[in-house]
């Protein structure tokens, strides 16, 4: 039995076409289904999905980063591995095409979980993993028009991944550009594991939106936490969202347990889904049918 949700962003308005998107989401289930069928484990399957939303510049995330208020690209990601709880991440990260990557490497090439801003950057090189030699033509600038919240206020855009694999292995990795409003060194959720990206054996979650109400709730684990207790899948992402929303907070998250069984949640106008489900369902949504 395999199983795979993702996201691209909890930004989504409804005076916006999102075909491509829709489309491209689509391709990029199609893709991990194939690689699940072969054999893949959960977490290989969910950074190559983060490496299309990166690459693909329709999201704000990897290409379709926008600048810091100080003119910067600062991008931030991480993955767990919920077989073993192994985590990597990075936050801050400048200069390197796919942030994803650069967490893998933290994870499976460092004793840390973490490495952020100018220390990033210097391992990601060491690592030999790809740079960005023109910044100003490599960003496209994605969600320009969403719900990316003017200067001074809490803007959002992310993409993730939750998969479980043929061995029942859960995985889960996130990644994010930040956008308009973003103070140079800002840091939200998606890089913090718990907050934005969690796996263990109950559960997968990857976490869009308002990324400092997410952190004050420890909103990713608390999905797996609640669904250990003994809640549905169901039950424990609404419950976090509802949270959330009362402090006041918006954006959504997907989740996937050991069963298959997947959740999407959100309270902002539209979020950027695609799923497939254990007996081969592809669907892709954007706002609430």
């Amino acid at each position: 039995m395999t199983a795979l949700i993702l996201h691209g962003g909890a930004g989504a308005r409804r005076e916006r076409n999102y075909d491509a998107e829709v489309v491209h989401m689509r391709q990029v289930v199609e893709a991990m289904k194939a690689r699940l069928d072969a054999g893949d484990s959960a977490l290989d399957v969910a950074v190559a999905a983060v490496v299309m939303l990166e690459d693909s510049g329709l999201y704000v995330a990897g290409k379709g980063a926008s600048p810091n208020l100080a003119g910067a690209y600062e991008l931030d990601a991480s993955l767990m591995d919920g077989a073993t709880r192994r985590a990597g991440a990075v936050a801050a990260l400048q200069g390197f095409r796919n942030p994803v990557v650069a967490a893998r490497a933290v994870m499976d090439r460092t004793p840390h979980v973490m490495l952020v801003g100018e220390g990033a950057a210097l391992f990601a090189h060491d690592q030999g993993l790809e740079p960005i030699a023109d910044e100003a033509a490599w960003y496209t600038g994605a969600g320009q028009g969403e719900d990316n919240h003017p200067p001074g206020t809490l803007s959002h855009g992310t993409v993730g991944c939750c998969v479980l694999d043929s061995r029942g292995r859960l995985a889960a990795a996130t990644s994010t550009a930040g956008v308009f409003g973003k103070m140079p060194g800002r840091v939200g959720d998606t890089p913090i594991p718990a907050a934005g990206t969690w796996a263990d054996g109950h559960a997968a979650t990857s976490c869009t939106g308002q990324g400092e109400y997410f952190i004050r709730v420890a909103a990713a684990a608390q999905v797996a936490w609640r669904v250990a207790a003994g809640q549905t899948l169901a039950q424990a992402t609404q419950a976090v969202i509802d949270e959330i929303g009362h402090m006041g907070g918006d954006g959504g998250l997907i989740a996937l347990d050991a069963a298959g069984n997947i959740a999407s949640p959100f309270n902002s106008q539209g979020m950027k889904r695609a799923w497939l489900t254990p007996d081969g369902e592809i669907g892709v949504e954007v706002f609430r049918r």
